[in-house]
């Protein structure tokens, strides 16, 4: 696969002022939304032991074929998803840092991260994902019937590491995102 396909960089690109706001928040956007919403939720579409996407796979650790829990839930604000988050764990952490994960349910990881103060972040990584991208198709798939699917949506992702072990989490902005002030 083409390396530069997989990159993911540093910072945003010509991108809105607003957008580039959400994208770049380095505290929990779990908060964030909340802040901006007043009816706040978790729905989780998925969580089980998978392969993961291509460009997840040296950030991870992980071979091919090896399975990972992927967790995959979207952030509500009233019935208007605007976030869809993607949680990479190899399995050996399964049992150690992250055991817990299993069960968050429809409760916000980023409440869990971002509330130990010994859960450390690695600085943001940013991709305008396309329909060639399996977390943009999975992204869209929650969309309204009324909206319109974008031809790309703005995605960005970092490490959190407990004891050694890491989580990665990726979280695609949805177009409703915007209209949160």
């Amino acid at each position: 696969m083409n390396a530069a396909r997989l990159a993911w960089s540093p910072a945003p690109s010509s991108i809105t002022p607003r957008a580039r706001d959400w994208l770049q928040n380095r505290g929990s956007l779990t908060r964030l939304i909340q802040q901006r919403c007043s009816n706040f939720r978790v729905k989780p579409v998925s969580q089980s032991l998978a392969t993961v996407c291509g460009d997840e796979l040296v950030v991870m650790g992980l071979r091919r074929s090896e399975l990972a829990l992927v967790r995959e839930v979207y952030l509500y604000c009233g019935n208007t998803p605007v976030v869809f988050a993607h949680s990479v764990v190899a399995r050996k952490n399964l049992r150690g840092a992250w055991r817990g994960l299993s069960g968050l349910g429809n409760r916000s990881l980023g409440t869990v991260l971002f509330t130990n103060p010994v859960v450390k972040r690695t600085p943001l990584r940013f991709k305008k994902l396309n329909a060639g991208h399996p977390l943009f198709r999975r992204a869209c798939r929650g969309l309204p019937a009324t909206t319109v699917v974008p031809s790309s949506l703005w995605a960005r992702r970092s490490l959190f590491t407990l004891h050694g072990q890491s989580i990665l989490v990726t979280e695609v902005f949805l177009p409703a995102i915007l209209d949160l002030t």
